[in-house]
């Protein structure tokens, strides 16, 4: 009798793990049908308005499936990622309501996973996408860095959300950021491939006026020979 209850519970058991795994399991597949598109958002490669299309409905099928909060970020990726490509030509209201999607999506996901460092940033971008420059995107930026503050695929993007929210700084947070920036250009600097292929390309793309010269000399201000090394890749690339 013992041995037949046990039996049974085993085969309940079973059944009960089989119905909460089949959701989880379902979304997982439908949102593997969005991953070229993604891979190819990701990469740089040309997007193509179907493949965009066809991955934001499997990724809406993933959610239905299981609403979890990695595939809300995912599908904001792919929105975020659309709405902001040139090539893709959009009339500005289709990319406004792909940021307005993206932005509502980031709200569900980071609430239910607040550990995500390239979403925060995400969040602040998509933020300045819709609305400018504001003091709403220093909540985002700030988690963004203290999530994920020393990946260096960040860098670009974090500058120049850094650069364009200047106004909005108290004096405390602009010494956070500084001590931010000199972390990440003492790491660099000891990591002289990290500093070829990555940041020094990364300021020198991001610095487009005197202003954001003058607040990256600001960051910079007391770390020694941090000035005279900007000098001189400010001048080489004034020579090209």
């Amino acid at each position: 009798m013992l041995n037949w209850l046990l039996r049974a519970l085993m085969a309940m058991g079973g059944a009960a793990l089989a119905v909460v795994a089949w959701p989880v399991a379902w979304g997982a597949w439908e949102a593997q049908k969005a991953d070229a598109v993604v891979n190819d958002l990701r990469f740089g490669r040309p997007l193509d308005a179907a493949a965009v299309s066809a991955g934001i409905d499997a990724l809406n099928r993933s959610i239905v499936a299981d609403p979890a909060a990695k595939h809300y970020l995912d599908r904001s990726e792919l929105l975020a990622g659309a709405a902001l490509t040139p090539g893709l030509k959009l009339p500005d209201v289709n990319r406004d309501a792909l940021l307005r999607r993206a932005r509502s999506d980031l709200g569900v996901g980071l609430a239910n996973a607040p550990v995500r460092g390239i979403d925060w940033l995400r969040l602040a971008v998509v933020r300045e996408a819709l609305d400018g420059p504001s003091r709403e995107l220093l909540p985002p930026l700030f988690m963004s860095i203290e999530t994920a503050p020393l990946i260096p695929q960040f860098w670009r993007v974090r500058l120049r959300v850094i650069l364009d929210v200047w106004p909005y700084l108290d004096e405390r947070q602009r010494d956070r950021l500084a001590n931010y920036f000199v972390t990440t250009w003492r790491l660099a600097r000891d990591r002289p491939a990290l500093m070829v292929e990555l940041y020094r390309p990364a300021l020198m793309a991001e610095i487009n006026s005197p202003a954001d010269e003058l607040i990256v000399r600001y960051f910079l201000r007391n770390e020694p020979g941090a000035q005279e090394e900007l000098t001189k890749w400010l001048m080489a690339r004034q020579k090209r």
